[in-house]
């Protein structure tokens, strides 16, 4: 396990964190707010050992008996709530699993911690449960929840907990973590880190991902002929696409992306900027003869798109009128 000093970005969590253990002055209730892949069990990992660490620094001292336990996820007083549901916690799992356990004293540690990954998926019994021990927790006893959407959370839930945000971090950080960590090639690292919106652990996945490379390889081929294809070209490529059915919002986010680029190059034209930078040619030829009139009707058309395809509407037909639609720009 890392310790804070090897987190990338969230420094103002990291910051609040710290400076509670630093002074002991601990809440009985914190709330990890982020995305999916922003580093929330990471953290509250890290923060969890270090709030049990015998050392009793702002950073687990990874030596001691209670940083081992913590690190092979067996330490008896820090425990994460399961639960057998993939779309809810249940009052059973919430009360068998803490509140009832809190109740007995730590065996070996300082505190007893409770992490709640997914907490927005607690349902609302579930959380007028935990309220009632948060409301009143033993001295030694501390919750984290961790949640993708804190406004699922009941605001009396909100209202007595430390809530912390997850920012997105820096294209740059994220590109040099891939290429110095990971040891991906720069300009795969690069392009996950551009598109996964600041967010590390969708970088990971999409940068090791053969499937979305070859979307992306996709979307490339098909923005770039769009403009001659024809009716038949179209419908052809609309068949090939079906493979992405499941995973559409991605590839029209891959299509966003890169007339986001075009727009860029007509509007500042600078090319250091580009996402699809090896594309510069052509995107530069699509930037001249496009109106920006145009590209807004294209961002709006994806926008409505989306939802349009959550309606179960006919697939085929919708992809081929946003084509047309992107053809008829680029041959404006």
């Amino acid at each position: 396990m890392a310790g804070f000093k090897d987190v990338i970005g969230q420094k103002s969590v990291i910051a609040h964190m710290k400076k509670a253990l630093q002074l002991q002055t601990v809440s009985h209730a914190y709330i990890l707010n982020g995305e999916k892949g922003m580093g929330k069990k990471l953290i509250a990992d890290i923060f969890s050992t270090a709030l049990q660490c015998e050392a009793g620094g702002d950073e687990p001292c990874m030596e001691c008996r209670s940083c081992k336990q913590a690190v092979g996820r067996n330490h008896p007083d820090i425990k994460w709530i399961t639960h057998e549901k993939p779309a809810s916690i249940s009052v059973d799992e919430i009360r068998e699993q803490l509140v009832n356990d809190m109740g007995i004293k730590p065996y070996s540690g300082r505190y007893k911690i409770y992490i709640i990954d997914e907490g927005e998926k607690m349902t609302p019994s579930a959380q007028n449960t935990l309220l009632k021990t948060i409301e009143e927790p033993p001295a030694y006893g501390i919750v984290i929840i961790l949640t993708a959407n804190r406004e699922m959370l009941l605001q009396t839930i909100l209202s007595r907990c430390v809530s912390l945000n997850l920012r997105p971090l820096d294209s740059r950080d994220i590109q040099r973590y891939l290429m110095e960590k990971v040891n991906m090639p720069d300009y795969r690292a690069a392009m996950a880190a551009k598109f996964a919106g600041g967010n590390l652990g969708k970088a990971m996945d999409m940068a090791s991902s053969e499937d979305f490379n070859q979307m992306k390889d996709d979307v490339v081929r098909t923005m770039k002929n769009l403009e001659k294809m024809t009716a038949v070209d179209i419908n052809q490529t609309i068949k090939e696409m079906s493979v992405y059915k499941e995973n559409i919002d991605s590839y029209l986010s891959l299509v966003t992306t890169w007339f986001r680029d075009v727009l860029l190059r007509k509007a500042s034209m600078e090319k250091s900027q580009l996402i699809f930078a090896d594309e510069g040619a052509i995107i530069k030829k699509q930037a001249d003869v496009a109106s920006y009139e145009g590209l807004e009707e294209i961002f709006k058309e994806i926008d409505e798109l989306k939802g349009r395809l959550k309606s179960n509407v006919n697939f085929d037909i919708s992809m081929e009128l946003l084509f047309i639609k992107i053809r008829s720009v680029l041959a404006e």
